[in-house]
């Protein structure tokens, strides 16, 4: 299978000036990578495997590993997906007993997962991390019966989505042309015309709009520690390469350049208050060049041991330099499912 980006050029279309590839008639490409991570951490994490069953519970935690390539190739609607992946899952058993809660952590590998064995189940492979206990086996092998369905389930799922056209679906939907039942296309509705604004009411519309194009993301998520201890995670780099398993540089300085999730991510920090907050302009690499967005991340710790972060990103693009349109979406599932999900599982901060 030819590797994204290095197909025969006689079928891939140039881009035009006006940016249209009329009826879709020559072949597109569409990176799928970062919609796969965001869609498999989706669909495999926090999955609960068992509930308390014989003393048990069993649940996944975190797509803790995605490597290899994803894309679709569409022409004239038709949808070719091509992926060949590879994905560590971990998970974590916790059974009760008279001398308080044992843990158990392990991982679930797929070695290989790719389009050419779309119609089969992937190879999956359970191991325990740390000692084989008595209880490391029994975590083990009720994984293996009842987390291995689930896990191949779920990953159906994704296999699915890659063949109706991953983040390109949507696009697809939209050119569809609903037609009469005599076979011409449907004339739109006509738009009612909605009533102009008030002036003070456009006006203060105007001020909280964002730049066309771009979007903003904003959530609150709430720790169970102090505000410093958090700050310092999220401003280390060696504790960044600890809770996501990729490799990070992070300058504790203003105007210093932080990396992070193998060079994914970069930036530059704009202003640094120790427990209070984080202001940086903040990129994936697969946005358009030169683009930044904003990001400020403001603790607040209104009584000791809780600390409440208030993140606000603005000027998010909606489209990757590839054409993809889940910028947004998977921006903000990175910050909760990546990040902030990981740093509490890690460090046991809570949920």
């Amino acid at each position: 299978m030819a590797r994204y980006g290095e197909g025969d050029k006689r079928w891939i279309v140039e881009e035009r000036a006006d940016g249209t590839n009329v009826h879709n008639w020559h072949w597109a490409e569409r990176d799928c990578l970062e919609w796969s991570r965001a869609r498999l951490s989706a669909l495999l994490a926090g999955l609960t495997v068992l509930d308390g069953e014989g003393g048990l519970t069993i649940r996944t935690v975190a797509l803790d590993k995605l490597d290899g390539e994803a894309y679709v190739n569409i022409r004239k609607g038709k949808v070719i997906p091509g992926y060949e992946l590879s994905l560590t899952l971990s998970w974590e058993a916790e059974a009760a007993s008279e001398s308080g809660a044992a843990k158990v952590t392990g991982a679930a590998e797929v070695p290989y997962l790719a389009d050419e064995n779309a119609d089969e189940d992937p190879d999956l492979r359970v191991t325990v991390r740390g000692d084989e206990t008595p209880l490391a086996r029994r975590a083990k092998d009720a994984f293996l019966a009842r987390g291995k369905p689930l896990v191949l389930e779920k990953i159906r799922e994704f296999v699915v989505a890659m063949a109706k056209g991953g983040p390109a679906k949507d696009e697809l939907e939209s050119k569809k042309t609903p037609a009469k039942a005599g076979g011409a296309a449907a004339a739109p509705a006509k738009k009612e015309e909605a009533p102009a604004p008030a002036p003070a009411a456009k006006e203060k519309k105007a001020k909280g709009k964002d730049k066309e194009g771009f979007k903003t993301i904003e959530m609150t998520e709430k720790f169970y520690c102090r505000a410093k201890d958090i700050y310092e995670i999220l401003m280390d780099e060696n504790r960044w390469k600890g809770f996501t398993q990729s490799n990070a540089r992070i300058s504790r300085e203003v105007g210093g350049e932080f990396s992070l999730f193998d060079g994914s991510i970069n930036g530059i920090n704009e202003e640094l208050q120790e427990g209070k907050l984080i202001a940086q302009k903040w990129r994936f690499g697969s946005w358009p060049d030169g683009l930044y967005s904003s990001v400020r991340l403001v603790f607040d710790e209104p009584e000791s041991g809780v600390t409440i972060i208030k993140l606000k990103q603005t000027d998010v693009p909606m489209e990757d330099k590839y054409g993809n349109s889940t910028v947004v979406e998977n921006t903000e599932r990175g910050w909760k499912e990546l990040i902030f999900q990981r740093i509490r599982g890690v460090f046991g901060f809570g949920i």
